[in-house]
């Protein structure tokens, strides 16, 4: 990620720039592989790294996007009905002018490509790039200094495990205004969709545990929807957790306005 010279996403640009010196930094030898790298030139490597593992050291193999051509396609899948897309446009339509930040990933390029559709404005969405994790600590912040606004969260399930505490911090807190949405597909789908633990995790639970005022879950359009209108309509601190299928449009774009044009966007909207 994040290769020097190489167009990527902005949170991998410094990313890729520091990773061989901060490998070498930390004294841990590497080896680049790219698409000219043969099994000779890969042989000799793990020969020069034997005795260096052998004394308890660490060694690193730093492949280039593109260097692995004949890797296996895996697919992955579950039997939930709903799409993410689909359940977002109705997190959409029952927000309405209300504040949503949104975890990153395939998640917030879909809530911007569904207000295009709608042909709305995107400033009302605070889209958290690269901050895997941190979208319901944003959130919190948010409705704990806007407590007059309603504050819409979209979670992932990958990034509410990652960073569970959260759910501890936020139930303590109980903001009354704080709407928390995780959209559970079991996967990391945004990079690949390999399974996640969430698949057989009751989050709808934890979040009761945590001292959420409201937790569900829900696994079809209809429940859905009835319990974003309670939602909606409740003054205090809920959970949605809703199950999803794995997957997205082939032709899903990407944010046509930068990280830093959002976030000014969205400050400014916070005045009105």
């Amino acid at each position: 990620r994040g290769e020097p010279g190489t167009k990527d996403e902005p949170q991998h640009i410094f990313q890729g720039k520091v990773t061989l010196p901060l490998l070498s930094d930390m004294e841990i030898a590497s080896f680049v592989i790219d698409k000219n790298t043969s099994e000779e030139d890969a042989e000799k490597a793990i020969q020069r790294f034997v005795p260096m593992l052998e004394a308890g050291k660490s060694v690193a193999f730093v492949i280039k996007k593109g260097a692995l051509t004949d890797a296996p396609k895996m697919t992955y899948h579950n039997s939930n009905p709903m799409t993410r897309e689909e359940i977002i446009r109705h997190i959409v339509a029952a927000a309405g002018d209300d504040l949503v930040i949104s975890t990153t990933g395939k998640a917030s390029r879909e809530l911007f490509e569904i207000r295009e559709a709608n042909g709305q404005g995107h400033e009302r969405d605070f889209l958290t790039v690269g901050s895997m994790g941190h979208a319901s600590s944003i959130a919190l912040g948010m409705a704990m200094h806007k407590p007059e606004k309603k504050i819409w969260c979209i979670d992932g399930d990958g990034a509410a495990l990652m960073h569970m505490g959260a759910m501890a911090v936020i139930g303590t807190a109980a903001p009354e205004n704080l709407i928390h949405i995780v959209i559970n597909n079991g996967a990391h789908e945004s990079v690949g969709g390999m399974p996640t633990a969430a698949a057989s995790v009751d989050l709808a639970a934890v979040a009761r545990a945590c001292g959420y005022d409201s937790a569900v879950k829900v696994g079809d359009i209809a429940a859905f929807e009835k319990e974003l209108a309670a939602a909606s309509d409740r003054r205090g601190l809920s959970f949605i957790e809703v199950s999803a299928a794995i997957g997205s449009r082939d032709d899903l774009g990407r944010p046509t306005t930068s990280a830093i044009e959002n976030k000014r966007a969205f400050m400014e909207y916070l005045t009105k």
